[in-house]
């Protein structure tokens, strides 16, 4: 991977990738004649719930990074001080 990259673009690299072997390996799936509970579905999901907080845990400073960025603020006029008032400019 290129270092000089920033971590959102290489993030969203991954993920793409994820879902493209994800999406390969459901295409290739093979009959399985075995014997799947109905609580077998809900283990999956708590893993797979498991794997995504224990990410966001883990990257949770770059994450907060991502939206702590500082953009540029237009320069607003300077308030007014009594130098610049004249007599008919009373607050």
């Amino acid at each position: 991977m290129r270092p000089n990259l920033p971590f959102a673009l290489r993030l969203a690299r991954i993920a793409v990738s994820a879902c493209l072997l994800l999406s390969v390996l459901c295409l290739l799936e093979r009959p399985a004649y075995a014997y799947v509970d109905p609580g077998s579905g809900l283990l999956a999901f708590q893993s797979l719930t498991a794997f995504i907080t224990g990410g966001l845990f883990y990257f949770r400073q770059k994450i907060k990074r991502l939206f702590r960025q500082k953009f540029p603020v237009k320069d607003d006029p300077p308030a007014p001080t009594k130098d610049t008032l004249d007599s008919s400019d009373k607050i």
